[in-house]
């Protein structure tokens, strides 16, 4: 009997090292399993290997040197900087046959002329100098008229110096050719080397051809006989009307422009020539000093 019991015992033993080891059996091929299904995700995640590839250049003339410095950006090709600057040059450069004959029937002579557009070469205040004097106004007022609008210049050249970054050597060369066309295709380049070349070939085109056309306009007057029988006598201040307008893209731009308006139409008739150009210079800071007066009061209810 005890020998049964113990080979009954013996049995279940045997019975229950075979479960034990049938449940370490299962469980290695589960970890089995499980170490495949982690193995399988990091292949599925590891990315696809490819050549290495060399590292791209970064000098100044490579694509990463002109993304640093601003030279490359995208959508400045250099044929469309050059199609529009000289579109700008030609169109405004034409002008000065209306100054040339506005210039002479001021009562300037060729040289006079000529050396203006030569040493002046800002087409507001030569239109503003022959237009005061055509108008019967002394050479100071006329002038200083003529210096104030060109005061506009040295603003301009603040801007550009930082944006062009040119030599030192250049930059007093470079500063007779900062006017309003230059600045505005300047600023409308999206790199340095869009912008350099942009200002190149604007002011170029600009100068050869204002002061070409100025000699032309100054010797032909004299074969159109009466200027304002052809109505050229506008046409000094139809230029700078259409240099302006561009300007006037805010409120407050256009508010200055219509109280300027209003001072000339009040001062024409009462001060001499080429003093109510003065005059209407005094709209910018009225204007200004009323808008910034107006938006203190406003930042004062909105903290109340």
């Amino acid at each position: 009997m005890t020998e049964q019991t113990d080979q009954h015992q013996t049995g279940q033993n045997k019975t229950g090292q075979t479960e034990t080891g049938q449940n370490k059996t299962g469980q290695d091929r589960t970890g089995s399993g499980h170490a495949g299904r982690i193995r399988a995700g990091h292949a599925r995640a590891e990315p696809a290997r490819h050549p290495e590839r060399p590292a791209a250049p970064s000098g100044p003339g490579s694509p990463a040197g002109q993304r640093a410095d601003g030279a490359g950006a995208p959508g400045t090709g250099t044929g469309t900087v050059v199609r529009d600057a000289l579109g700008v040059g030609t169109a405004v450069g034409l002008s000065g046959f209306a100054f040339g004959v506005a210039s002479a029937d001021a009562g300037l002579g060729v040289l006079q002329t000529c050396a203006l557009s030569l040493l002046v070469f800002t087409g507001a205040s030569q239109f503003a100098l022959v237009g005061a004097l055509a108008g019967g106004g002394g050479p100071l007022a006329a002038a200083a008229g003529a210096l104030f609008l060109g005061v506009r210049n040295a603003f301009y050249g603040l801007r550009l110096s930082g944006l062009l970054a040119l030599p030192r050597s250049v930059r007093p060369l470079a500063a007779h050719w900062v006017i309003d066309e230059t600045t505005a295709v300047t600023l409308a380049q999206s790199g340095r080397r869009a912008a350099r070349l942009g200002f190149a070939v604007t002011g170029l085109s600009l100068y050869v051809l204002w002061n070409l056309t100025t000699l032309i306009g100054a010797l032909g007057a004299s074969e159109l006989g009466d200027t304002r029988a052809w109505g050229l006598d506008a046409a000094g201040p139809a230029v700078f009307l259409a240099l302006l307008a561009p300007m006037l893209s805010g409120a407050l731009e256009r508010a200055v422009a219509a109280l300027g308006v209003l001072l000339v139409l009040v001062c024409v008739p009462l001060l001499p020539a080429g003093v109510p150009i003065l005059a209407a210079a005094l709209a910018a800071p009225a204007v200004l000093a009323v808008h910034g007066r107006a938006a203190r009061g406003g930042a004062g209810r909105r903290a109340r």
